[in-house]
């Protein structure tokens, strides 16, 4: 397959990734191999490449937010079927045992793993991920569509999960990046307000396009609007 393998972290340049031939990967027993439609990119995707985070293995393929379609199976797998469409995202293994896992707070787990950190990414034709870690997608959305959804998505739908909000409840989002906006538009859906606060002058025109109740520098005050 091709893929575009991180070598050594680097500034971030056209260079930074090298198109190469590689090795398909297999799935192990519990894996499944997905032939990978779309990957978007993440911020923590160039934080790898300049070596802001430390890659846990090298060389590695980056790339964790992938859309694509199941097109091998591990021999004990029953989650997934030859054609299906999955999601594969950040988190890509715990271990299932600890007391943060069994209290559903996973992504706290001392042994996680992280796909295109601690296995190899969706910066390529075909990648394997745990099916329990897989995500089962709708097959009628564009893979372009879906694949930002798999880490700016899941970030704020888990964060407003956890809020526990009462009905009508305000929401304020700190920062106005991707994360946020997707989540302000799901905030809205369920009828909570959301405040915004960036130092980013066009991330604050963002936020009141799309209904911000008031945005503004994260030393202002909304004062009597909340």
């Amino acid at each position: 397959m091709r893929a575009q393998l991180l070598t050594e972290p680097a500034p971030l340049s056209p260079d930074s990734l090298d198109l190469v031939d590689y090795p398909d990967p297999e799935p192990t027993a519990r894996e499944i191999r997905v032939r990978i439609e779309a990957c978007a990119v993440c911020r923590t995707d160039l934080h790898l490449i300049e070596g802001d985070i430390d890659p846990a293995k090298l060389p590695v393929i980056p790339g964790h937010m992938v859309v694509g379609k199941v097109e091998q199976t591990g021999f004990e797998t029953r989650r997934f079927r030859l054609g299906d469409r999955v999601g594969v995202a950040w988190l890509r293994r715990t271990c299932e045992r600890c007391d943060d896992c069994r209290r559903g707070d996973e992504n706290l787990c001392r042994a996680s793993e992280y796909t295109g950190c601690h296995a190899d990414g969706g910066y390529a034709e075909s990648c394997v991920v745990d099916e329990s870690y897989a995500y089962a997608l709708d097959a009628s959305w564009s893979a372009f569509e879906i694949a930002p959804l798999l880490c700016s998505g899941i970030i704020g739908y888990r964060a407003l999960q956890r809020c526990a909000l009462p009905p009508g409840g305000n929401v304020g989002l700190f920062g106005f990046g991707s994360s946020a906006a997707l989540v302000a538009r799901l905030a809205q859906h369920r009828g909570h307000p959301f405040y915004a606060y960036s130092r980013g002058e066009t991330h604050l025109e963002e936020a009141k396009r799309i209904g911000a109740a008031w945005a503004g520098r994260p030393d202002e005050d909304p004062g009597e609007r909340l």
